[in-house]
This record gives C-alpha cells, structure tokens and sequence, in this order.
C-alpha cells in the first residue's frame, strides 16, 4: 500500500530537489529517483530574482549560497551598436529593500550542489541516482511507477509522482496531455572566464545586458566572483537538443557582426577559447496539468524563453505552492489540481513576458533608437518597479516563517 505521505519526484535539478525539500518541510517523505548515475556541475550561470531566493532562505540554503553567489549591484543595460551605457538597474541593498530578499547570481552547478547537499542531510528525503522512470499507472490509493536501473527493476508506489525531468520530460510524455515544447529559432552560447580577464570596466558585482539586433550579449560574476559567466543568445536554426554542443568562436562572433555591434562586445566575445551551446525552445501551450496523482513541475510544466531569467525562479516557485497543496489536502490529486489552478495564470504570463522580452532585446534600427530613448527617460527605478508583480511574489505562509 502506498504511504498517504509518500511523493515520488522524477528529476534531481532544481525544480526537484527543491520540491523535494519543500515537501520535507510540510512533513512528507520523498524519493527522487535521477536517470544521471552522478549529479555533476554542468550549465550555465542563472539569475535568482527575490521571488526565487525568499523561498531558498526558507528552506535553511542562506548560508551555503552565501558562500557562492553573487548579490549584484546594478544591471548595466549596454547598446549593442555603440557600446554605451543605456540604464543603470538598482539591484543589491535597493532590491533587498523594495522586495524583503535579495538578487542573486550564482552558477547552477553550485545552486545544484547546494540543493543536494541540503537533501542529503534530510531524513524525510531520499536520492537515489541512475535510475530511470519508464512508465506510471494511478490507483486506487495512489500511483505505481516503473523504474529501473540499469537493467533491473526499481519500481516503487507513492501516493503521488512530481515529474521535474526537465525541458524532454518522460513523464509529461506519458501524460499525453502536453504537447511537446516548440523551437524557438534560438541559440543560446555560454562560456566563463576568470575574473581578472575582463576589461577592467566590467569588473564588479555587475550584471551586464547587451541589446542588438537580432542578438542579446549577458555577462555577471559567479563562483564568489571568481568566474564571470557569458552567455550570448542568437537567432538561429541550429535545433539540436542537449545543453553542451561544441560551439566555435569564430561561428558566434558571425553573429555579433563588425559594423552592427560594437568592437568592446566583440571583443568580449572572443576572450573564451571555448564555447558550448544550445537551442532554445518555448511552451506555446497553456500549463494542461496533470491527471490523477501525478503532476509537472519547473519546465516539464511550462518551459519559458530566458529572456525573463526566470526558468528556475518558476520552478522554485512551483516546489513551494505543491508541497503546500499536498500538505494542506488529504487526498492527493485534489492537492495536484490544486497547486495546477494556482499556478496556471502566473506561469503563463511570465513566458509571455519572456517571449515579450526577447522581441524588445532583439530590435534594431529605429526601434531600437526608440527602445533605448524610452529606457533612458524612464530610468533604472522605473524599469525596476516593472517588476514588482514578478518580485513581490510571496509563497504560502508556512514558506516566510509565519
């Protein structure tokens, strides 16, 4: 029989080991199973805006991300053609006042690692890797899952299935009710540098926003500072799946071309000797939710462009309200299609505003002459407040202490 208080989460990213944290904090036990036989530091930076990071203080992470991320003090907003400043963007002391948590970058392998660890430490949670979910079947009490790992059975029963297995998840395949995310006609290029190879006028808890034609340049600190991340995102028709093709200078500076973009972005560009790349893709569809008790969360639900840096801000978000739901509901599919109804609407205009945002960063000619007029005269408070019903997200209360 499976145990009332028993949830299964597909996927050890940070979607579900944060929901795995989550649901130990309402007092539920949980079973991650990864198809990865080792959680390794792979990806790229990742921007953590206050309603990402209220939620991991929560959770007891304070003092491990501490140690790694960066809270930056301003977004510099560059022009991609002349290489000057735009808008300046308050973040630090200023956002931790407006919002009550900070704005941090840190490097998805340490926010990874900071989760696992925090879940290790955990009896009411358990990881077990390199074990892959082949198919589920709801009953009565509950759902059945088959798993395996490497060529035996690791089937397990739990009163509910999360699948938080990422951007191709099995588990939202076999829920037939979601199509499939679309090709977004982008490239994403990502590379890290040390610090002190920067131009010294991009030292500093900087995070840094290039704006040009058809094309966005961003780079900020990582690693404590150590490390700066560079990520340039581009359109293109390159479509293969995965996180780290092989990417070669000389084929993203084509796409920072001299003459349209400034010789300092260029530049930047080519001080990483190595790049690696993937496609972008965007969720079209509405959130459908799950069936029974078996749910998505993170990007298995609603996979979003990163122009809103909000991919795991979304998915940090999804841990807190499900593990509520379940805690807050006795039978467990009500809780799923409970936490799905709170979430549908804000999951859905953040990648509409994402894709929004993408059209706005990628502008050129007089649009962007437009664009980059508007930014200045609103200015960097302003551009802030834009974000206030993105930032000012709160999660249920058992979240913040009270």
């Amino acid at each position: 029989m499976a145990s009332e208080r028993h949830v299964i989460v597909a996927g050890a990213g940070i979607g579900g080991l944060t929901a795995a944290l989550a649901l130990a904090r309402c007092g539920l036990q949980t079973t991650v199973f990864e198809q990865a036989p080792r959680l390794e530091q792979a990806g790229a930076g990742i921007q953590l805006g206050p309603n990402a990071s209220r939620i991991l203080l929560a959770l007891g992470l304070g003092p491990r991300l501490r140690a790694m991320a960066t809270a930056p003090e301003a977004i510099r907003v560059m022009s991609g053609s002349s290489g000057r400043e735009i808008a300046r963007i308050s973040l630090g002391a200023a956002v931790a006042r407006r919002y009550g948590a900070p704005y941090w970058v840190v490097h998805r392998g340490d926010l990874q690692a900071a989760l696992a660890a925090a879940a290790s430490e955990e009896q009411a949670i358990e990881l077990k890797l390199g074990i892959r979910i082949d198919d589920f079947a709801a009953q009565a009490d509950g759902v059945a899952v088959r798993a395996r790992h490497d060529r035996e059975a690791a089937d397990a029963r739990a009163a509910a299935l999360i699948g938080a297995d990422g951007l191709w998840s099995s588990v939202r395949d076999r829920l037939q009710r979601q199509p499939p995310p679309e090709f977004a006609h982008r490239t994403a290029w990502r590379a890290t540098l040390p610090a002190d190879a920067m131009p010294s006028e991009f030292h500093g808890a900087l995070v840094h926003l290039w704006l040009g034609p058809g094309a966005h340049l961003v780079h900020y600190p990582v690693k404590a500072g150590r490390l700066i991340n560079v990520v340039g995102i581009v359109r293109d028709g390159w479509q293969q799946q995965g996180w780290s093709a092989t990417g070669e200078r000389d084929d993203i500076l084509r796409h920072f071309a001299r003459g349209i973009w400034s010789e300092k972005a260029r530049e930047l560009i080519a001080l990483p000797e190595r790049w690696l790349k993937w496609a972008l893709y965007d969720g079209r569809s509405p959130f459908r939710g799950g069936a029974g008790p078996v749910t998505l969360i993170g990007d298995a639900a609603h996979p979003m462009l990163p122009f809103l840096a909000q991919g795991a801000g979304m998915a940090i978000e999804d841990a807190a309200v499900l593990a509520d739901c379940l805690a807050r509901l006795r039978n467990p599919a009500d809780a799923l299609r409970d936490y799905e109804a709170v979430r549908a609407s804000r999951t859905a205009r953040a990648q509409h505003m994402s894709r929004r945002q993408g059209t706005i960063y990628g502008l050129g000619g007089l649009e962007a002459l437009v664009r980059d007029m508007g930014m200045r005269l609103v200015g960097g408070e302003r551009l802030l407040a834009r974000q206030d019903w993105l930032y000012s997200w709160k999660p249920p209360a058992r979240f913040l202490g009270t």
